[in-house]
């Protein structure tokens, strides 16, 4: 008869193999996070962390900016492709992110008109820098800077968590603003970000993903043929300045009616005065349903791969971006040049310029208060 003491060990020495084990799977890139140095930006070490799921899907992220690098998703035959747009290497975020790939953006996603809000009676002036407007948390916004992290094992999967402190009066903000983002890869192909924020004077906070996605596979050709469901009726309309008019307006009978799966590109160059103000899709969408709510905002489809992306989120607003201003002028991973319209962005958001209309759903933070939002990125592929 085998004695409890050995029986004892014997457990022992099965747990501290199966820990040990568990450890080789992570490094070995399978299963777990993977942290490497990724360069230096502001003086501070960047690195790059590799995410894999038990299904072997991946995302690649860098604390400098929050910018989701890559994210490696299974076709209907099980092939892996990354399906979103960005850069091989630290230098080509340093040198060329003008378009914002994969980026985290803060304070404020979106524009603000003229740079100008007014909080508790107190006017505040920021950073211009898309013509006359503010846009995407100004010239050094959240994109820009670089984020302490700590890997993380939750029970939906492996996350890495980034924290940054926004001094009062960065980019001309008020507050002291802790923002804390967390990316989670879980075991159901989904890419799950939780935003929160905190403050210690009233602000106004708008945190945003800005991934572009090719569902194809990144640099593969346009995204015209991608059918799109956005779960709205009603947008809200901009002016030549793209700044929202303050106006909610029906989908109903115009080229932003996305209630039912519609490819991309059928309406794209319609003579319609929206479509000529926003250079194609470039629109907030104001989305059904409760806001606060985790709820669907929008479903993409790419049929050669038969991938498909759900979009879920507590937030009010979709902004619908057509990759209008790519040009060609930018060589992307694996040297692939992205051509006008190779990804799309669906960021959710509160509305642009909500501290200047008070119809809005409010953006301010108050002293005291918690900012939180989540929004879900979920993969699955389709035989149709």
């Amino acid at each position: 008869m085998v004695s409890k003491k050995i029986v004892s060990l014997i457990a022992l020495l099965a747990v501290i193999a199966l820990s040990s084990g568990l450890q080789v799977k992570a490094q070995g890139g399978r299963v777990g996070v993977k942290k490497e140095s990724f360069g230096k930006a502001d003086g501070r070490d960047v690195f790059l962390y590799t995410l894999t799921n038990a299904r072997g899907a991946e995302a690649r992220i860098t604390n400098y900016g929050g910018i989701l690098v890559s994210l490696k998703m299974p076709d209907r035959k099980g092939k892996f492709d990354d399906i979103v747009l960005g850069y091989d290497n630290l230098d080509g975020y340093l040198k060329n992110n003008g378009p914002y790939m994969g980026a985290l953006i803060g304070r404020y996603g979106n524009r603000i008109a003229k740079g100008r809000f007014t909080l508790n009676g107190v006017e505040y002036k920021l950073a211009t820098n898309n013509g006359e407007n503010h846009l995407h948390g100004g010239i050094k916004g959240f994109d820009k800077v670089v984020w302490d992290t700590k890997p993380l094992r939750t029970k939906a999967g492996e996350a890495l968590e980034l924290t940054y402190l926004s001094r009062d009066g960065e980019e001309g903000y008020p507050g002291n603003l802790t923002a804390r983002v967390t990316y989670t890869l879980t075991n159901n192909n989904e890419l799950k970000i939780d935003y929160s924020a905190t403050t210690d004077k009233d602000t106004i906070v708008n945190l945003t993903h800005h991934s572009y996605f090719n569902l194809a596979g990144q640099g593969s050709g346009d995204i015209l043929n991608h059918q799109l469901m956005i779960a709205a009726t009603r947008f809200t309309p901009i002016d030549a300045g793209s700044i929202p008019t303050g106006e909610l307006r029906s989908v109903n009978g115009t080229p932003f009616d996305f209630t039912r799966p519609t490819a991309i590109g059928a309406h794209i160059n319609d003579a319609d005065e929206q479509l000529k103000n926003g250079s194609g899709y470039d629109h907030n969408f104001v989305l059904n349903g409760q806001m606060g709510v985790l709820r669907l905002a929008a479903k993409a489809y790419e049929a050669t791969t038969g991938r498909e992306m759900e979009v879920w989120t507590t937030e009010p607003g979709l902004q619908f971006y057509s990759g209008n201003f790519l040009d060609g002028t930018i060589t992307g991973k694996e040297g692939k040049v992205y051509n006008k319209r190779y990804g799309f962005c669906l960021e959710t958001q509160h509305f642009p310029d909500s501290p200047n209309k008070p119809q809005f759903p409010s953006t301010v933070l108050r002293k005291g208060s918690r900012y939180h939002t989540t929004t879900i990125y979920r993969f699955t592929t389709q035989k149709r």
